[in-house]
């Protein structure tokens, strides 16, 4: 992305924060980022990258095309359609700026791609609102039963990923993502503080002892959504 482009972008974002009416500190909070990153991307010490732009399309309802090339509306009107499988979320046709994001993914499966090829704004299929659930929260599918009772498969879990991945709350359920592929455990401490365990709900599946630094993101799991399908 060129000099003049970047500027462009960084005009319409400041536009977006005077419009909204917020500082930097809350601005950052509404795209959860960090704040001190968006005060470099802001001016121009760090080059914009396509994380960082889509977090202000998905958290806001931004229209990418405005925000990348100024055409479209700020906030167009985009929906977000939801067909059989995906029934919870809701009606079609639901405002992309309505509420928390549900993602046409599975949190289970995936290899190194990591968060961009998870949180992708093309595996938007709806969105909910629910009470008490954190804004900075994203919807994603669960398959497998190695989490059972607690997590069953097909339900979907609302994960909200740590700006520090190094401070975990042990016996927390966690979306971890590896190297060669993504788990749902419990992080539990290890005895050597360089290592974790991952632990399943299932007592079929023995635990798994991993090196933190082999740990490449981690997201939090703060809700289970499941699914009844008798219905």
């Amino acid at each position: 992305m060129d000099a003049q482009k970047n500027a462009e972008i960084i005009a319409r974002i400041k536009y977006l924060m005077k419009e909204m009416g917020v500082r930097q500190v809350q601005f950052a909070e509404r795209i959860d980022v960090d704040t001190s990153n968006l005060s470099k991307y802001l001016n121009a010490h760090m080059p914009l990258s396509d994380a960082f732009l889509n977090r202000i399309v998905v958290n806001l309802g931004v229209s990418k095309e405005w925000l990348i090339d100024g055409t479209d509306l700020p906030f167009g009107k985009t929906t977000a359609r939801v067909d059989g499988s995906d029934a919870l979320i809701g009606q079609a046709d639901i405002p992309a700026i309505n509420g928390i994001p549900v993602y046409n993914v599975d949190a289970t499966a995936g290899t190194s791609s990591g968060r961009n090829d998870l949180f992708a704004n093309e595996n938007i299929v709806g969105w909910v609102n629910l009470p008490n659930m954190s804004p900075h929260c994203r919807i994603v599918r669960v398959s497998g039963d190695s989490m059972a009772p607690v997590i069953q498969d097909g339900d979907f879990i609302a994960v909200r990923e740590l700006s520090n991945p190094s401070q975990i709350y042990w016996g927390q359920i966690y979306v971890v993502q590896l190297d060669d592929f993504r788990l749902v455990k419990y992080v539990r401490r290890h005895t050597d503080p360089n290592m974790v365990v991952l632990r399943s709900e299932n007592p079929n599946y023995d635990d798994m002892d991993v090196r933190r630094s082999d740990i490449h993101e981690l997201f939090l799991v703060q809700h289970v959504l499941h699914i009844n399908s008798r219905l």
